[in-house]
């Protein structure tokens, strides 16, 4: 379809038709320009820059004077070739591109139409683009904002916390507890599924896609209202689970963010594909509390001699890292996994431990969230002071719980507590397990697999799920104690002597 003699009704239509979203592209434009004019086409930026089209020699004074604004448009002859120069508007408002168009046959009143057309659809398209990217950086710019305050959350950082969401988000923080939840979506679907949550929350909420999980957004929520609607996203949506915290203050959203990742892990296996950590019995709560105070105190008490900040950045780093791996906390937290990994060699030079064993992380993994939660009881700092951790494990109610969760697994032909005590001895590693055990490896990976929808409990991934489960082999005494941080308080390699 051409328009050298002007006899051509059709191609506004098609003009117009680059103008639907399906079809808004600059270079598809100066192609079509170029077929139905018969013609070379380029369209050029005020510094010479392609845009689109094929490059072709022009008059630099004129095309000077046309991104300059001093004429409009030229109308040159070459030889035998004939050009048209148009100015084109770029988005930045104060600069503008030269559209060129060069054919053998004089330029027409149609074809001159097609050309000043075809500029302003070019201009519209090319503003449309400017307002894309430009929405698309403050987007971008906001999605770094909510991880930033994430980040400052996670280390304590309150008062910076708060600081930092004011501008944008006045009030958001404006509370002293909040609950956080781990939607978990498909990665393709991630960016939406986080702005629906944004929708959802009537921005009252802070929604972080998270840096360490690709499938995961994370939302730091104060009110409950907000809750109820993000589980309300999961419910008709397939590969969609939410995990949700119990309430903490907003200093402890470390906390609360492992809380909820466990959570997630039982919505799996749940009809209505969510969970909130508080739904059921943690091995915590049926310790006696004051036994518990004392040993945490006694136990973390190295680090108290550390300035109040580095502390506090000590212990978040420290819990975030037996939740996760090393690489994802350092995501979370915005440092190198290299920073993530020298503060808790710290901590645990600190504390004399060995955190490569799967119980010490589990009494640590305890200890730390205890003290998130400790409140200050005046005069007895100590609290029950001749207490170990062995005393924590003895109590009836604790040891009711962990034959009930183990006893789950007899169930099984194939002994999957057998291997799973086995795998935990191991540091649950499955080749070493499979040694002890005189099978392959993928057999014991398997077991511990299937042990986890009886359990409702992730396993391989690590964290607090299987800290509740190795200390349930703890206080069943399926696991050896001598080890554990806090054991024996009288002996003089106990952190209460360092």
């Amino acid at each position: 379809m051409h328009v050298a003699d002007g006899t051509d009704p059709g191609w506004e239509r098609e003009l117009l038709d680059h103008l639907r979203p399906a079809g808004r592209d600059v270079r598809k434009v100066v192609a079509w320009l170029a077929e139905v004019a018969r013609a070379d086409v380029s369209l050029q930026d005020d510094t010479g820059a392609l845009l689109a089209g094929a490059r072709a020699p022009l008059d630099e004074a004129v095309v000077a004077d046309i991104a300059a604004g001093r004429i409009a448009s030229a109308a040159l002859q070459d030889r035998d070739r004939h050009l048209r120069l148009v100015r084109v508007e770029l988005p930045q408002g104060t600069s503008a591109g030269v559209l060129a168009v060069s054919r053998p046959a004089p330029f027409d009143r149609r074809a001159s139409d097609i050309v000043t057309h075809t500029a302003g659809v070019l201009e519209l398209l090319l503003r449309a683009r400017g307002s894309a990217a430009a929405g698309h950086r403050l987007r971008r710019a906001t999605s770094d904002l909510r991880l930033a305050i994430l980040q400052l959350l996670m280390v304590e950082d309150i008062v910076s916390a708060r600081r930092v969401a004011a501008g944008l988000w006045p009030g958001l923080l404006d509370t002293e507890t909040a609950c956080v939840y781990v939607a978990e979506s498909r990665p393709e679907d991630r960016d939406r599924f986080a702005e629906e949550c944004v929708s959802a929350t009537s921005e009252q909420a802070l929604v972080v896609r998270c840096p360490a999980v690709d499938a995961h957004v994370i939302v730091v929520t104060p009110d409950d209202a907000a809750a109820a609607e993000l589980r309300s996203l999961v419910h008709d949506r397939p590969d969609t689970y939410i995990g949700g915290s119990s309430r903490h203050s907003l200093a402890q959203t470390a906390t609360a963010y492992g809380q909820a990742v466990s959570a997630l892990a039982v919505a799996h296996f749940r009809p209505d594909k969510s969970a909130v950590y508080a739904e059921r019995t943690h091995p915590e709560r049926l310790m006696d509390p004051g036994v518990l105070r004392g040993w945490t105190v006694r136990l973390l008490r190295p680090l108290d001699r550390l300035p109040h900040h580095t502390r506090a950045e000590l212990l978040a780093t420290t819990r975030l890292g037996l939740e996760f791996t090393a690489v994802n906390a350092a995501k979370v937290l915005g440092v190198s996994r290299n920073t993530v990994r020298a503060r808790m060699e710290r901590v645990e030079g600190m504390l004399r431990t060995d955190l490569s064993d799967l119980t010490v992380r589990a009494a640590v993994h305890l200890a730390l969230n205890t003290e998130a939660g400790l409140v200050e009881v005046p005069g007895d700092r100590d609290g029950a002071a001749g207490n170990g951790f062995g005393e924590l494990l003895a109590g009836p109610a604790l040891r009711t719980w962990a034959g009930d969760l183990l006893g789950r697994l007899a169930t099984d032909a194939r002994d999957l507590r057998r291997t799973l005590r086995t795998w935990i001895a191991a540091g649950g590693n499955a080749e070493r397990a499979a040694q002890l055990l005189g099978v392959h490896a993928q057999t014991v990976r398997e077991h511990v697999r299937s042990a986890e929808p009886v359990l409702e409990r992730q396993l391989l991934d690590g964290g607090c799920d299987l800290y509740e489960v190795v200390l349930a082999h703890l206080a069943l005494g399926d696991l050896d104690q001598s080890g554990l941080p806090g054991a024996n308080p009288g002996h003089p390699d106990s952190p209460v002597h360092g």
